[in-house]
Order: structure tokens, then sequence, then C-alpha cells
């Protein structure tokens, strides 16, 4: 019984050999061109990534030239040379070419808030970037509507905001010009407490509150 149990084994391994070489010359090539295109991809996406890198160098590049311009006229016109790739890099240039059109002695605050709103209202726009250009409205005088300027410093005190303190700051001072000193103090209260401000910033909103008549909260 032996031999023909042997014979039986030998065919049937033949026969999966058979099957096997089969399927390989039948689905062989799918392997190779799976692994062909694994490698094709991981080729595009570090060339893409040296080319994001190198697109990011010039445009720090530019930037930092037409920063290091001898008088402010020429870094107007070095900023607004400057190509920008994709919406961060056209953020920061829009936000540099306010900050210049609002400084000097022929600095114009309308013209720079104008920039600054219509960047703060570009779309996917990353909030770093709608909060910086917001505040900078503020600081500059803010819209003209007070109702309006009330509603972003509101936005940009929101806890967790990137520039809550300074949205805090500007909301006490607001209240000092509307002669609401009890507001003004309890925000500035609320701010010399908060965690993670300055102390240059503390130390403002506590010299604030003396100069208001009111008491500092103790540290």
């Amino acid at each position: 019984m032996s031999n023909p149990e042997s014979f039986i084994d030998e065919v049937s391994e033949e026969v999966r050999r058979d099957r096997v070489t089969a399927a390989l010359r039948r689905w062989g090539w799918i392997p190779v061109v799976a692994v062909v295109a694994f490698v094709a991809v991981a080729a595009y996406l570090e060339w893409q990534k040296a080319q994001n890198a190198a697109r990011a160098q010039a445009f720090g590049n530019a930037v930092i030239a037409a920063l290091d311009a001898e008088d402010l006229p020429a870094r107007r016109t070095a900023i607004a040379a400057i190509e920008p790739v994709g919406q961060e890099q056209a953020a920061i240039q829009a936000l540099l070419n306010a900050t210049t059109l609002a400084n000097g002695e022929d600095g114009d605050a309308a013209a720079a808030r104008d920039v600054w709103l219509a960047l703060a209202d570009m779309p996917e726009l990353l909030p770093t970037y709608r909060d910086l250009a917001l505040l900078k409205v503020i600081l500059s005088g803010g819209t003209g509507d007070a109702a309006r300027d009330g509603q972003i410093l509101e936005a940009l005190a929101t806890p967790g905001a990137p520039y809550r303190a300074l949205a805090v700051e500007q909301q006490a001072l607001a209240a000092v010009r509307a002669d609401d000193t009890a507001t003004a103090i309890t925000l500035l209260r609320v701010l010399s407490q908060e965690a993670g401000v300055t102390e240059t910033l503390r130390r403002r909103a506590v010299q604030l509150i003396v100069a208001l008549g009111g008491t500092p909260e103790p540290v």
C-alpha cells in the first residue's frame, strides 16, 4: 500500500506545483505593479516635500530681503513684489503689506485696515492669521463701528484664542473710554490673574487698575 500512496502524494504535489505556477503566471504581475506604485508614490511625496521646503525658503528669503530695504517706501515696494505660493504665504504678505501701509509719516491707516479686514474675510484662513488681522484692525483704531468692534473683541477674547490676553486688554480700554470703570477693573483683574499672560502685560494691567482707583487681586 505504501507505493500507491507515495505515487498519489507525488501526483498531488505535482498538481499543486502546476497550479501555483499557473497562478503566478496569471497574477504574478500584481505584486510587481504594487511595489513599483509604492516606490513611485514615495518618490513623489519626497519630491513634493522638497519642493514645498524650497518654496518656503524662497519666500522667507524674499521677506527678509524686503524688510532689510533701506527705507519704508522701498520696503513697501519689495513686499508688494513678493509672489506668494499658497494661502499661508499670501496671508503673511498681506499682514506685512498692511503694516508698512500704516507706518511712516505718510501712513494710511484706513488703507491698512481695509487690507486687514479683507484678509480676515479670506475663506479657510488659519485662525491665527485671521485673529491677528482683526487685532491689528482694533489696534489701529477699529472699524469705525463700535458695535462691530465689540463683537470682534468678544470673539478674540474667547478662552483659548491665540490673542485672548491682548483682546481682553483692549476690552478694558474700551470700557475706560466708555466711562465704565467697574467693567474695566474687572477685566483687568481677570487679565492680571490669567495663566500664560506675559509679565509685561500683567504689570500693565495692574498699573491701570491702580490708576482707575481699584485694588489689584493678590498674585
